[in-house]
């Protein structure tokens, strides 16, 4: 059993049908891609993972670990290991960098009956992936994305995701409005915590990080479905052709 497995999933947003019936399965150890034009799902899936209250869920499942999770709230999910980076995250004026990744682990521990991190664990802990990461001290004293340029934004979600360790992470446009330094500073940071204990789905419609972070698996989504499947392959075929071939393959089998 995979540990995040979506299945036959449909999605409303508004009263509109947004997702047609996904299915998609990622591991501990894997990384996958979910491509595809804008406007096909794509972000709408990733919401829905996380249990944005928005998006109603018609039909399908999602099961994380083996428990189904379709129902659950988003802290709920985030404390049994499923990690979002976001497209736009949101400031948090008062709440600096430092005391939010403190909270953000105690309630992980909480959920697994652990006592809180004490402050020299927690400094230790936080100063070593700061310095994998290329993380300035004084970034930490600051209001959580408050003011923060876009790779600032995401150089915050990817120290969250080194410190709080999830078993699967969703990387939302991760690439959305960075520059090639921000960009290959997230994808080395991404690269460096590659292993059995995480698995990542990286949501993009570019394919540049696609050549600093390699999948194993590539998933084409059209129209609210997946309608194309394989491997590090088919972002060189998307490169070079577009999505063009994809939307005559779809009207050809339909």
């Amino acid at each position: 059993m995979a540990d995040l497995e979506i299945q036959n999933l449909h999605v409303n947003v508004e009263g509109k049908e947004i997702l047609r019936g996904v299915d998609l399965t990622v591991d501990r150890g894997e990384v996958h891609a979910l491509m595809g034009p804008n406007g096909s799902g794509k972000s709408t899936l990733a919401n829905t993972i996380m249990g944005h209250p928005s998006y109603e869920i018609t039909e399908g499942k999602i099961l994380f670990k083996g428990e189904d999770v379709t129902e659950a709230d988003p802290d709920e999910r985030a404390r049994a290991g499923l990690f979002m980076a976001f497209q736009y995250p949101s400031a948090i004026p008062g709440v600096s960098v430092v005391n939010f990744l403190r909270t953000a682990i105690n309630a992980q521990r909480k959920a697994r009956g652990e006592d809180p991190i004490n402050l020299k664990e927690f400094r230790k802990t936080l100063e070593q992936h700061m310095e994998v990461l290329g993380v300035d001290r004084e970034f930490t004293r600051r209001y959580l994305n408050e003011g923060f340029s876009g790779g600032e934004k995401k150089r915050c979600e990817i120290l969250q995701l080194a410190i709080l360790k999830p078993h699967v992470a969703v990387l939302d446009e991760t690439d959305s409005g960075l520059d090639i330094d921000a960009l290959r500073t997230v994808a080395n940071a991404v690269n460096a915590m590659r292993g059995p204990d995480l698995g990542v789905l990286i949501i993009t419609h570019y394919q540049r990080i696609l050549h600093m972070v390699k999948p194993q698996f590539v998933h084409i989504m059209f129209e609210g479905r997946i309608v194309k499947e394989g491997g590090p392959e088919l972002v060189t075929e998307l490169e070079k052709h577009g999505y063009g071939w994809i939307r005559d393959e779809v009207a050809a089998s339909a």
